[in-house]
């Protein structure tokens, strides 16, 4: 049974708001009627498919438990794993009892740390089969980082391995929740797996999981949970220092990641899903473990990087695991592309089907050798515009009509109840062609976030205080004369660096750490690579003599409290900042310095000196010349 774009967004739209019994009578019953079932037995499903983790696992268990869940792509080239729903359903399960063994009960919540695998995957799907709610924690991020994701959230416990593998270094994952749950009482226990074979030192509230794990029972009866209950956490950063908990619920986000996952790629039942995003970010929760495993897919695990062992790496593993969704970050497309195209056409992709970029807007180079090269100009091509905020796909170029246009660089069509419209400075809508504006949507969708924990006011503000009745997504968009969206960037002091969104104000508390630097201000300016880079304006003590150590310290600071993926490329000392008169610094000006448009700075009648800006504009120049001569 085929739906209709139409009739999914009236169902979609009807969603809404509604909680409890409606709520998860709606999301049965759509998945019900999605695969073309009768709706006499919808008491039957009421009664046996209201558990996610039974939706993910034990559904597909029941039908095909030799089907491939996941296929863990490991950092040693060629060393793929395979892994059933019915292992990956008992791997779940006996994590859950051990969990359960050690007190951790519904509502409690769980901090995972762990490179990408299976028993990764598993550790979320444990959380989620006894009704505890887990916040995975990129295992990049420094111990101050996690431990202040930890302390927010109250986690109990940690799940994390020994040490990670990634490009062929070792990353000392243990060490770095050690010196993180220091800080946090609240843990009581940190669940240490075995990556490598290396020991690693073992504590009082260190349990060895694998060891338990054998020990506990192979069937976890699952929590029954309300659709609205919490099933996770993912912390991303806002325009303000400190990271948000973004909250996800259960019905609604496993609904809209489930169908953004089949029908904007076009899955079909036996194909290979290659996402390959970290699950420490939003697009590995929804498009390498929930999406694909609520509709019985086969999800890739990366565990590597896009140039190791070589720039082949992702073209090999496509030949090699006859991948036919591949979707990926513009970043990573960029850096492969200064490559040349020989490190692609060496390795058979005719197995691919359809192309996605996710993260940030992809530009139009790199999406044509995206096509081009990587697709050989016959794959469909998808440029998803999402947020973790949004849960899912909200504007892509699929689904449509069958061989509906496809603009390069452009996201275009909005989901099935995605009902995007474009604001001005006044807070009115924009009608009509041709317009740009702040990007908001109209109207709820299943997969939004709920609050940010702990903090709903701030979830308000940030969201909705903006334009009243609409959620504002914090970036400006283009809608074409024929009606397509294009995101052009960010609104607020928001930077995306490699496909990670991280707050400027982040960054600059993290500086401010330094006994010898009393101000910063950074900026995100377009990178080649990156898309976007981080460009810090430091003011110094006078009496500091070193400046190039002071830089050099700042670096190492950013890296430890955020993660080294934030630390800026550029370090620019100058002697004050621009403010208005009433402190506040205007970093649009600095921009304008960035991007080389002083002959157009626009008002700068608020700045208490607007001397200031010829003081920045020099130590720019000189910056420039210095960099350019070394």
């Amino acid at each position: 049974m085929q739906i209709r774009k139409d009739s999914l967004s009236d169902l979609c739209s009807e969603m809404l708001f509604c909680g409890g019994h409606h709520h998860r009578q709606f999301f049965l019953s759509l998945c019900w009627w999605e695969q073309g079932r009768d709706f006499s037995d919808l008491n039957w499903l009421c009664l046996n498919l209201c558990f996610l983790t039974v939706n993910c696992l034990d559904q597909h268990v029941q039908k095909s438990p030799d089907r491939v869940a996941l296929i863990w792509e490991r950092d040693e080239p060629g060393s793929a794993v395979h892994v059933t729903y019915r292992e990956l359903l008992d791997m779940t399960c006996r994590l859950a009892n051990t969990l359960k063994k050690y007190g951790i009960q519904k509502g409690d919540k769980v901090a995972i740390y762990m490179s990408v695998s299976p028993l990764s995957v598993a550790a979320m799907l444990a959380c989620a089969r006894i009704g505890a709610v887990h916040t995975v924690v990129f295992a990049g991020f420094s111990a101050e980082s996690l431990a202040g994701r930890i302390m927010d959230s109250g986690c109990k416990a940690v799940i994390t391995y020994n040490q990670g593998v990634r490009g062929g270094r070792i990353i000392e994952l243990k060490t770095t929740v050690d010196k993180a749950v220091k800080n946090c009482p609240s843990i009581k226990h940190v669940f240490v797996a075995q990556r490598t074979e290396n020991k690693v030192q073992m504590g009082d509230c260190d349990v060895p999981l694998e060891e338990e794990m054998a020990k506990a029972a192979s069937v976890c009866t699952p929590e029954s949970m309300d659709s609205e209950d919490m099933l996770f956490m993912l912390y991303t950063s806002g325009s303000t220092g400190k990271p948000k908990g973004i909250v996800h619920t259960q019905a609604g986000y496993l609904l809209y990641a489930a169908l953004t996952h089949k029908y904007v790629f076009d899955y079909q039942q036996g194909d290979v899903f290659g996402c390959v995003a970290d699950i420490g970010w939003i697009t590995g929760h929804s498009y390498v473990v929930y999406g694909p495993l609520c509709n019985g897919a086969t999800s890739v695990l990366f565990e590597s990087t896009p140039v190791y062992p070589d720039p082949g790496r992702y073209w090999e593993m496509v030949q090699r695991l006859k991948i036919n969704q591949f979707y990926g970050a513009p970043t990573a497309i960029r850096l492969l592309l200064k490559y040349g195209n020989e490190w692609v056409k060496k390795y058979d992709r005719s197995s691919l089907k359809t192309l996605g970029s996710v993260g940030e807007p992809i530009n139009n180079e790199a999406w044509q050798w995206f096509y081009h090269v990587v697709g050989n100009g016959r794959c469909t091509l998808v440029d998803t515009w999402w947020q973790t905020e949004t849960g899912g796909i909200c504007i892509a170029p699929r689904p449509s009509e069958k061989k509906a246009e496809i603009v390069p660089a452009m996201a275009m069509r909005p989901f099935f109840g995605i009902v995007p419209v474009l604001m001005d400075e006044n807070g009115k809508v924009i009608e009509g062609n041709d317009v740009s504006g702040a990007l908001c949507i109209a109207q709820p969708w299943p997969g939004m976030a709920r609050t940010i924990y702990g903090d709903h006011q701030r979830f308000v503000d940030a969201y909705f205080k903006a334009y009243p009745g609409y959620y504002f997504t914090g970036d400006s968009a283009y809608r074409t004369e024929k009606g397509y969206y294009q995101i052009t960037g960010r609104m607020d002091d928001v930077i995306n660096i490699s496909g990670h969104r991280l707050g400027t104000a982040e960054i600059e508390d993290a500086m401010a750490d330094h006994p010898e630097v009393p101000e910063t201000a950074v900026i995100g300016y377009p990178h080649e690579i990156k898309g976007e880079g981080a460009f810090a304006f430091i003011v110094v003590k006078e009496e500091t003599a070193h400046k190039d150590r002071v830089k050099e310290e700042l670096k190492t600071i950013v890296a430890t409290k955020i993660a080294k993926y934030a630390v800026p490329d550029h370090i620019l000392v100058v002697k004050r900042l621009p403010k208005t008169r009433s402190g506040k610094i205007m970093r649009r000006l600095l921009r304008k310095v960035v991007a080389e448009q002083s002959s157009d700075m626009g008002d700068t009648t608020t700045l208490d000196d607007p001397s200031v800006i010829m003081e920045i504009l020099d130590a720019y120049q000189k910056y420039k010349k210095e960099k350019s001569s070394s």
